[in-house]
């Protein structure tokens, strides 16, 4: 069942941002920071805010930058 606090923090969105160079990545974080559709050193993309993609910045982390948009 979904309530209304559900569907506010659904509708959170993030900005992530790919700072730092991507040579030293493993081929994985590569395929990670694809699905992302981060392509280039200050790519920004918009994602909404769910535990996949929580997950997929856990995976690089050190490699972006993320804020909050409202």
């Amino acid at each position: 069942m979904v309530t209304k606090n559900d569907k506010n923090e659904a509708s959170k969105k993030l900005s992530i941002k790919l700072t730092r160079g991507v040579c030293a990545a493993d081929t994985r974080q590569l395929k990670v920071l694809h699905a992302l559709g981060l392509k280039r050193t200050n790519n920004v993309v918009n994602h909404s805010d769910s535990p996949i993609i929580l997950g997929m910045i856990n995976k690089v982390r050190h490699l972006v930058t993320v804020t909050e948009n409202k």
